[in-house]
């Protein structure tokens, strides 16, 4: 043997356990890990020392039990051990399957088939010092197939036994337990993949092997098998029944689609008729409202009027109360004069000489003076009787031909113009005739009140199309509801 020697890995990559040939080497020797790999030493029967990737020399300083045996003269010294390569890449579709079929007892009639189960997994080594000292023990090394690798015993011998019981027992159940037809199966293999490597997985760790992955891609149905007939013939009766049920609820779906666009469509119909009723009649109860205001409008600017002349009124009371008369007063006087002046031209007839002297005027002037003295409460009686009293707004109302109409006031008798609207002295309302004539919109005469003008036969009163209160020709709201005209 040369003092110096290189240990390698010279197996397979199907081989998960490779034992180094050679036992014997020296202090000299070097040994190379590759990636993915991890060598175990042996010696004097104990697992030495564990080594990943990498280049070591096998001295002393790396493996500490060869210290002893280190000739300490030449430096160099002969050891025997072992060596043991583990493989810790994945095996990709290590092909499984049971040695005999799977029996299952279909539910629904109770009739026993059986069917067969095959596939694949993914295996690798999780602890290599676990595998070695439980399952390889004093071999050459360990494959999942014995035959390709020369070894005295594989992995698919060994685990077989785990994989079939394992299948045996829980493919049948899973298949119950998740109500699946057995005509159906291939299309849960992925679940029924789940269930069964949940089961194996356990017995692989116990060695130090890990099962990433683990499919289950083959169940054979036994075609010829008249109970498995009988199946078949009841799924695709059962088929043909969900087949009828799912077009009967299609039409139904669609039937009630239609049902419901129809009502929605409906219902969308009659809200716009709606909203197109609510609109008309909001604009109706605008206008009415609009002409509501618009009365109200106007009898509050009349209120405010009427109220603006009575202060007005009372302030020109005030101001001739200040000055020490009022209008009775000045009434009476332009009445004295009115007289003196007549009695004055009675002159040349009393004096009797039918002429215009000036002592005659004189003599007149006189005469009507001391007549107007004597006779004041006679012409004021007569008066009184000549001017008719008014009794529509109870003021009095004087005429005199020839003179301005006067009234009085119906509170405190004070003589007012006939057309005051306010008493000067107190305040009050003096409420005017009504007059009985109107003017004809036609022809623009003044005729008596009534349907009908007496000039032109024009129709002078007209109708509200809301209450049917009858209006005077003209007049743009009704007066009792306010519609417009």
């Amino acid at each position: 043997m040369a003092l110096s020697e290189l240990i390698k890995y010279e197996g397979d990559n199907s081989t998960f356990i490779w034992k180094y040939p050679n036992e014997d080497f020296n202090n000299m020797t070097e040994l190379i890990v590759n990636e993915s790999q991890e060598a175990i030493f042996f010696a004097n029967g104990q697992a030495a020392d564990t080594f990943g990737p990498g280049r070591y020399r096998l001295d002393a300083y790396n493996i500490p039990i060869l210290t002893s045996l280190v000739n300490k003269v030449t430096g160099v010294s002969v050891f025997h051990c072992q060596v043991y390569f583990i493989n810790k890449t994945v095996q990709m579709a290590v092909k499984w399957g049971t040695d005999s079929k799977v029996r299952f007892v279909e539910p629904t009639l109770g009739v026993p088939v059986e069917i067969g189960a095959s596939g694949e997994m993914n295996l690798a080594v999780s602890d290599g010092r676990k595998l070695l000292i439980k399952l390889v023990g004093t071999m050459s090394g360990i494959a999942w197939d014995a035959e390709k690798s020369a070894f005295s015993k594989s992995l698919q011998t060994s685990f077989r036994p785990l994989i079939s019981t394992e299948v045996k027992s829980n493919l049948s159940a899973a298949i119950k337990q998740q109500y699946i037809d057995i005509v159906e199966v291939d299309e849960h293999l992925g679940e029924l993949s789940e269930v069964l490597k949940n089961r194996i997985v356990p017995g692989f760790e116990e060695y130090g092997l890990t099962i990433p992955q683990f499919y289950l891609t083959n169940i054979v149905l036994p075609e010829s098998d008249p109970n498995f007939k009988r199946l078949r013939e009841l799924h695709t009766i059962t088929l043909q029944k969900r087949m009828a049920q799912a077009e009967a609820e299609v039409k139904t779906t669609q039937a009630e689609s239609r049902a419901s666009y129809m009502t929605a469509e409906a219902e969308a119909e009659a809200k716009i008729k709606a909203a197109q009723r609510g609109a008309i009649l909001e604009e109706q109860t605008t206008e009415t409202e609009i002409a509501k205001r618009e009365a109200e409008r106007q009898i509050i600017q009349a209120q405010a009027d009427a109220q603006a002349a009575q202060m007005a009124g009372f302030a020109e009371a005030s101001v001739m109360q200040a000055k020490g008369y009022n209008q009775k007063d000045v009434l009476q006087a332009d009445v004295q004069k009115a007289y003196a002046e007549g009695i004055g031209n009675m002159g040349p007839a009393i004096a009797g000489g039918g002429g215009n002297s000036v002592m005659g005027d004189m003599l007149g002037l006189g005469v009507g003076m001391a007549a107007m003295n004597a006779m004041a409460p006679q012409v004021g009686e007569m008066m009184k009787n000549i001017n008719p009293i008014s009794s529509n707004t109870g003021a009095e109302t004087d005429q005199t031909q020839g003179t301005e109409q006067v009234t009085k006031c119906p509170n405190c008798g004070n003589t007012l113009p006939a057309n005051a609207k306010f008493c000067l002295e107190c305040g009050t309302k003096i409420e005017q005739p009504e007059s009985n004539e109107i003017i004809c919109p036609a022809c623009g005469k003044k005729t008596p009140k009534g349907k009908f003008c007496m000039e032109c036969g024009q129709l002078m009163i007209n109708k509200c199309p809301n209450c049917g209160t009858e209006i005077p020709l003209g007049g743009k709201f009704c007066l009792e509801c306010g519609t417009k005209l």
